[in-house]
C-alpha cells in the first residue's frame, strides 16, 4: 500500500483535479485506490458524490480507530475505489489539534488499514501549510507537486520542499518528492516553455524531477467535475485522459 500526498501550498493548481485523476486512472488499471479528502473545501468528495455528513476525515483523526467505518465505496470493478470524504470540520482542526502528536493523526488512522487493502492511498491537501497538510505529510511514503507554468509556483515549490525537508527532520524522514507535474500547460506560449525549463532546474535542486508528461488544458476536465463524473468515463479520448494516463506510466514505470 503506497500512500501519495497530492500537495501543493498555492492554490488553482490542479491538485484535487490531479489526485481524482490519478486515481480513477489507476482505478481503471484494476488497482484497488483509496481517496482522502483532506481539503475542507471538499471538491474532491462532491465530484466523487461522497457523503460529507459523516464524521469523515476529520472523524479518522479524532477518533483514528474509526477509519474503517468512514470509509465510503464509490465503484467495483477489476479494482475498486473509496473515498474517506472531507467534512466541514476541517476548518476547525488548527483549533481542535492542539496536543503533542497533533502531526500523526492521520497516520495512526491509516495504521488501522490492513496493508492487502488497497495498492494506493492518494491524499488531497488543503492549499495551505496547516496540521492537515503536515498529518498528510507525516503518513505518505510521497508527495506529487501539480504546478502550473507560472512564476508564482517556482516559489510556491521552494516553499512545499522546506515544508517537506521540517517533515522529513522531525516526522517522516522517509518521505520522498515523487516528481512535480505541470497541469494547464500550454505548449504554443513561449512562457510556458521557459518557466518549464525552469522548473525543471528547481526540481533538480531539490532532488526530484518534472514529469516528462505535461498536463494539457482540457474542457473536459470541467465538464466531468461539473457532471460528477470520472473523466476516464466520460471523455475516455480526450487529451486529459491521454496526458493523465502517460503521467502514471511514468508513476508506475508501466508502458
Amino acid at each position: 500500500m503506497k500512500i501519495i500526498a497530492v500537495n501543493n501550498q498555492k492554490g488553482g493548481t490542479g491538485k484535487t483535479t490531479t489526485a481524482a485523476a490519478l486515481g480513477f486512472g489507476l482505478y481503471h488499471r484494476g488497482y484497488k485506490i483509496l481517496l482522502i479528502d483532506l481539503d475542507g473545501q471538499g471538491n474532491l468528495s462532491y465530484t466523487l458524490n461522497a457523503d460529507n455528513d459523516r464524521y469523515g476525515t476529520f472523524g479518522i483523526m479524532e477518533r483514528p480507530e474509526t477509519v474503517m467505518g468512514e470509509i465510503q465505496h464509490i465503484l467495483d470493478g477489476e479494482g475498486k475505489i473509496d473515498i474517506i470524504a472531507s467534512t466541514e470540520r476541517l476548518a476547525i482542526a488548527e483549533k481542535i489539534f492542539t496536543e503533542l502528536g497533533k502531526e500523526y493523526k492521520l497516520k495512526e488512522a491509516l495504521q488501522q488499514i490492513p496493508m492487502e487493502s488497497y495498492d494506493y492511498v492518494i491524499i488531497d491537501t488543503p492549499p495551505a501549510l496547516g496540521i492537515l497538510s503536515i498529518n498528510a505529510l507525516a503518513a505518505a511514503d510521497s508527495v506529487i507537486i501539480p504546478a502550473q507554468a507560472d512564476i508564482y509556483s517556482l516559489q510556491g515549490i521552494t516553499q512545499i520542499n522546506s515544508t517537506i525537508s521540517t517533515v522529513r527532520k522531525y516526522c517522516n524522514s522517509k518521505l520522498q518528492i515523487d516528481g512535480i507535474v505541470l497541469t494547464r500547460y500550454n505548449s504554443r506560449t513561449t512562457i510556458s516553455k521557459d518557466l518549464a525549463t525552469a522548473l525543471s532546474q528547481t526540481a533538480q535542486k531539490l532532488n526530484t524531477k518534472v514529469y516528462d508528461t505535461k498536463i494539457r488544458e482540457c474542457t473536459a476536465i470541467k465538464e466531468a467535475q461539473a457532471l460528477r463524473k470520472d473523466i476516464f468515463t466520460y471523455a475516455p479520448k480526450s487529451n486529459a485522459v491521454d496526458d493523465y494516463n502517460k503521467l502514471i506510466n511514468e508513476m508506475t514505470e508501466e508502458k
